[in-house]
């Protein structure tokens, strides 16, 4: 029991640091809340406060134990000389008791299968991997790390901040039970919207409705953020609403923090600050009053919130709203070819038409990873709260809030609008008490796991059973996740065989939570597409350079030259393995005085450069005109001609040679190039892999799902590896 009571110290530290934060904040402003307003509205402003001392704590490698129990401890402290624990406001009017008693009984069962689920050993895919990895990389350096290799540890982290808090002291299972405590808030405030609107069935409804759906209990109880980021988006909603009655200036302080603190939760929910402005301005401006002021009150302190995220990535990766917008931020650490094949692949999700999406997100549940229940298939019904002032609101919000979804088709992404949606709903049937409470219950049962389980897809990603014996440490941990979670096994392998101080290259993600190793996921930033692009050189022809460009013209003396690209390709990149410039016949070395330059990716032009036909320069995005790769000699030189070689990829490019010469006018100096193909085919496995060792990466995590396993397997000497490690069909090499 002694590790379930870490578990539960370090997530009840964090949160009560939370409300004690949030709940000082509120009774300095002296806000008329309902007492069972205060609470939750505490918790959920106490985290923006509570990330934010973390983040200048983590900025200043001071995030230790030590720390946070004092944070903790002063917050808690605080509150207490304050009475918090006696809240100042007024009771709502008693719930209807029929009503009281359903949402008891739903409540309370969803909450043992909850809180067991968000307790027990952490075994979620994204925070396994990145959510809890790049929390783990802080503990262990007391503070942020400049991070070039994963491109998900430069988001914007609010939540993981409140994680790495609890993380401290109970680890991965502590940071899953803070996030299920922002589901716990956010389903009591959408209950006290109901009471706020004077309907409190609707707010029993809504919150019932939200609160079984399979993908939302499912992702509240671990450590991802799509659930806090619905709760703080919920709460600067609701708290525009308290603002629209008495237009109390006051009520601008907590607007302000949370539309900041949901852009630092998540780039997505960035929303959060338009609407709050133009809600605000929108409410003045009919009303014939000032907005400036307001305004510039509420984006002040959003920025407090905002900014420190931006100048982190504009200082370590060059790009403030990385890994997103590479274009306009040219980068070495992001490719603009990554970004624009993450967000095709976000908005497909491998569906063959969209007809799909509205079955997938209430019942089957595979594809789009999760489901809100048969019940959300009337959504359309809920149009008829459109007839309320408060049914528009709602609408209003869950639209706005919906509009990322465009981009990431996943069903949690949806996450963020369902709180409106559900009320909605509820609003729609306010009048016809009976079917409401047809409805809640019927989704109370279908969203039940074993009777769910009859009609979503097997593969459906959704909570299964009461892990009460894995919760409570009865189970060993370690099996637990043996069991749930393969990937935890390779991540332990991984710990006992590589050194404190190795790198692995992995084509697949790995358990990063549960290592201490670096792990350089092949599509994770652009030096590990890279290290993938030599790989997969080594392992297909049509990478190779067997293309050979030859540019032959009478000698003449050269200052620079250039080779042009110029056809607009549809869809492939432009790449050259090696350039080499001829004098009478005779390759001139290459010289560390030459200067090189191209664009885009100058980063690594080098590879052209290096006598390594494994190697290349790639322009990382869509071959355009005028992409070039340039030579700029320290003297002028005398050459007559130049050979590129290249792969059979780039057939649909054009390319053109341009000199300039000792007076610095550039000309076209040759024409159509001669074309030939290299005869014999090159083995070139083991130069890929002394890149990897040239570059102090030693060992390759290969699973039997990664492109050619086999290969590393039947020709282990050509590669120069040897296998060192095996986790079930996983092989971990070592380069020798």
């Amino acid at each position: 029991m002694i590790p379930a009571l870490s578990v539960l110290f370090g997530a009840l530290l964090a949160i009560s640091a939370c409300w004690a934060l949030g709940t000082i904040l509120l009774r300095r402003l002296h806000l008329p809340l309902y007492r069972a307003e205060e609470p939750v509205l505490a918790f959920i402003l106490g985290a923006a406060c509570l990330s934010a001392i973390v983040f200048a704590l983590a900025a200043m490698h001071l995030a230790y134990k030590i720390a946070f129990l004092a944070i903790g401890v002063i917050s808690t402290a605080g509150a207490a000389a304050l009475r918090a624990h006696r809240s100042q406001g007024q009771k709502f009017a008693p719930l209807p008791a029929v009503w009281k008693r359903i949402f008891l009984a739903v409540f309370a069962a969803f909450t043992i299968l909850y809180f067991f689920n968000a307790m027990a050993p952490e075994t979620s895919p994204d925070g396994m991997t990145y959510h809890l990895g790049e929390v783990a990389k802080y503990y262990r350096a007391h503070g942020f790390v400049r991070i070039t290799t994963n491109l998900y540890g430069n988001l914007s982290q609010g939540i993981e901040l409140l994680f790495l808090f609890a993380f401290a002291y109970g680890k991965h299972s502590a940071a899953s039970l803070v996030h299920y405590a922002f589901l716990l808030s956010l389903t009591f405030l959408i209950l006290c919207y109901g009471r706020r609107i004077g309907r409190p069935a609707v707010g029993i409804a809504g919150a019932i409705f939200f609160y079984a759906s399979p993908v939302v209990g499912l992702d509240g109880t671990v450590a991802y953020n799509d659930v806090a980021i619905a709760a703080i988006i919920f709460a600067l909603f609701y708290l525009l609403q308290l603002w629209d009655r008495d237009r109390d200036s006051r009520w601008l302080v907590p607007i302000g923090i949370l539309a900041g603190f949901a852009f630092a939760a998540k780039y997505t929910a960035f929303l959060a600050v338009p609407y709050a402005l133009g809600f605000i301005s929108w409410k003045l401006w009919r009303q014939r009053k000032p907005v400036l002021r307001p305004a510039l009150a509420v984006t002040g302190l959003a920025l407090v919130f905002i900014l420190p995220w931006l100048v982190k990535n504009a200082l370590w990766v060059d790009n403030p709203v990385s890994p997103f917008a590479n274009r306009v931020f040219p980068n070495p650490y992001v490719h603009v070819s990554f970004e624009q094949g993450y967000i095709a692949g976000e908005r497909s999700y491998g569906l063959k038409s969209r007809a799909e999406i509205p079955l997938q997100l209430t019942i089957k549940g595979d594809l789009l990873n999760g489901f809100f229940g048969p019940l959300f298939l009337l959504m359309p019904l809920a149009l008829l709260a459109l007839r309320f002032p408060a049914g528009r609101q709602l609408w209003l919000a869950a639209v706005i809030f919906a509009l990322p979804y465009a981009a990431n088709i996943g069903t949690r992404f949806l996450i963020p609008s369902a709180p409106y949606l559900s009320l909605a709903l509820a609003l729609a049937f306010a009048d016809l008490n009976l079917v409401l409470i047809a409805l809640v219950l019927g989704h109370t049962i279908s969203c039940w796991p074993f009777v769910a389980r009859l009609y979503c897809s097997p593969a459906a990603w959704r909570l299964a059973d009461i892990p009460a014996k894995a919760a409570l440490r009865i189970e060993p941990e370690a099996d637990f996740l043996n069991r749930r979670a393969p990937q935890y096994a390779e991540a332990r392998m991984i710990d006992q065989i590589v050194p404190p101080s190795g790198k692995v290259f992995a084509f697949s993600q790995v358990a990063e939570a549960y290592t201490s190793r670096e792990i350089l996921v092949s599509y994770q930033a652009a030096q590990n597409e890279v290290l993938r692009d030599m790989l997969l050189t080594a392992l297909f022809n049509d990478y190779q350079p067997n293309r050979i460009l030859t540019y032959r013209f009478p000698e003449r003396e050269l200052q620079a030259i250039r080779v042009v690209q110029t056809a607009e390709a549809k869809d492939q990149m432009w790449s050259i393995a090696e350039l080499r410039i001829f004098e009478s016949g005779q390759e001139l070395p290459r010289d560390p005085a030459w200067r090189l330059r191209a664009h885009p990716n100058p980063w690594d032009v080098q590879l052209a450069f290096d006598n390594n036909l494994a190697t290349r320069w790639r322009t990382w995005r869509t071959a355009e005109p005028g992409m070039f790769i340039e030579v700029d000699f320290p003297r002028p030189q005398r050459l007559d001609s130049v050979v590129v070689e290249c792969s059979d990829e780039g057939r649909q490019t054009r390319i053109k040679l341009e000199g300039r010469d000792p007076t610095g006018s550039w000309t076209a100096i040759s024409g159509q190039p001669v074309e030939t193909t290299r005869r014999d085919r090159v083995d070139l496995r083991r130069a890929a892999t002394m890149e990897f060792k040239a570059r102090g990466i030693r060992y390759l995590l290969i699973g039997k799902e990664d492109i050619r396993s086999d290969d590393f397997l039947l020709y282990e000497a050509l590669w120069g590896i040897k296998v060192v490690g095996r986790s079930g069909d996983t092989r971990l090499y070592f380069i020798e």
